[in-house]
């Protein structure tokens, strides 16, 4: 049940990916100002990147099936890695799109490839507590990697926060190169027509469609935090950014326990998170005005809202695959659900205040239990039959050969001495 140190290494690697991402939202008036720029402009970065991601993704990732998967990852950190250094130079505001696109697309291909390797490395019943350790990569970027970028931007300019997650890139690189063994062919188990063939299965979209509401409930209301705590709670601005640590704390801690419970309870956690978190938005859009309920209830969302993850990616790989196109294309459905919390979020502030965004949250955390009805009605089904077949069995084995067996719901005990 250990998990490889292979899969710690594969954590670095998305760190950096996500303070990579991350970066533009703490830097923006610098940006702003070196570019030429408006911050609003600047927005549209981040917008880029997240489409990028969730659209050239799955490109890419076809375009590295062929190579052997060890070699995807090397050949993705230096698409990544290009990028990096193409931000920390850029001229100006277009370069520095193009850019931004380019690590996406990198990005997200990598996400997936690195899914595939933690599925390979690690057996079947401890896959999830895998999935957790690699997902820590995604939480510690969000707990360390934003407050970081944001002190090197400050200090040394914006460029040089994109130098620092260079530097980190071909660090988490060299750790590849040394501590992941070399494993098969990304597309090992059937070309690109097989691959795509998978996404036939009705089971697979539901699973990508949970994912989806999962994320984007959360995203609805982590998007806009820092205007929530400020104008509707009451915090002062120095108080905000601890809070978000608080917040990132949150998440380390839930990705850790869901990861732990992901491979026996796939279903029963994604469906308690859902409740639970539908029960924290709702608390937290009543109470937003009050800062302690308000800090309670932000805190429940950091522990059950992307922390679903381990859970997630274990539902996908069993609906269709452990394989690095299914896991790039989940990657894809998750970047839309930060998509649509953020995008539909902002136009709700926008018409019916800042409070909405938040019922927003809970409106779609309640569609992602809907989404589980038919997993949990075919789960009952399969007990009720699996329990008539055995009751079926028993009465078979203790009936003999008497015409006068009782119904099985009726069967009595069977002891070994009933038989013929």
């Amino acid at each position: 049940m250990r998990v490889p140190r292979a899969v710690y290494v594969l954590a670095l690697g998305i760190f950096a990916m996500v303070t990579s991402e991350f970066a533009v939202a703490g830097l923006m008036p610098q940006m702003a100002a070196g570019l030429g720029a408006t911050v609003p402009q600047i927005g549209y970065l981040i917008t880029a990147f997240a489409v990028a991601m969730a659209v050239g993704g799955p490109f890419l990732t076809v375009g590295v099936m062929r190579l052997q998967q060890k070699r995807a990852l090397g050949v993705l950190f230096g698409v990544f890695l290009v990028g990096n250094v193409v931000a920390a130079g850029a001229p100006d505001y277009g370069t520095m799109m193009v850019a931004r696109v380019v690590t996406g697309v990198a990005s997200q291909a990598f996400f997936g490839v690195a899914l595939s390797v933690c599925a390979q490395l690690t057996r079947p019943e401890a896959r999830g507590r895998a999935i957790a350790v690699a997902m820590n990569g995604l939480m510690l970027g969000t707990l360390l990697g934003l407050p970081l970028s944001t002190l090197i931007g400050e200090h040394l300019g914006w460029r040089a926060a994109f130098w620092a997650v260079a530097v980190l890139t071909v660090g988490a690189a060299v750790c590849t190169a040394v501590g992941v063994p070399r494993l098969e062919r990304a597309d090992a188990g059937g070309g690109v027509r097989e691959e795509l063939g998978v996404f036939r299965k009705p089971r697979l979209w539901l699973a990508l469609s949970t994912s989806t509401l999962i994320i984007g409930a959360t995203f609805a209301v982590f998007s806009y935090l820092n205007p929530i705590l400020t104008e509707v709670t009451g915090f002062g601005t120095g108080t905000v950014p601890l809070l978000l640590v608080a917040y990132g704390a949150a998440t380390v801690v839930g990705n850790t326990v869901v990861g732990r419970l992901a491979d026996r309870h796939t279903i029963a956690v994604l469906f308690g998170g859902l409740v639970l978190n539908l029960g924290f938005l709702v608390g937290f859009a009543l109470t937003a005005q009050l800062p302690v309920p308000a800090v309670v209830f932000m805190m429940g969302i950091g522990l059950v809202g992307v922390t679903m993850n381990p859970a997630m990616v274990t539902r996908v790989q069993r609906a269709g695959n452990a394989r690095a196109l299914v896991n790039t294309v989940h990657s894809s459905f998750i970047t839309l659900g930060v998509i649509v919390g953020s995008l539909v979020g902002g136009m709700a502030i926008g018409a019916y205040g800042l409070r909405a965004t938040i019922w927003l949250g809970a409106g779609l955390a309640a569609l992602g239990i809907v989404s589980l009805v038919p997993e949990l009605g075919g789960r009952a089904g399969r007990r009720r039959t699996d329990g008539k077949s055995r009751t079926t069995r028993v009465v078979a084995s203790g009936a003999g050969t008497s015409t006068n067996a009782p119904a099985p719901d009726a069967t009595p005990c069977v002891t070994p001495t009933a038989g013929p």
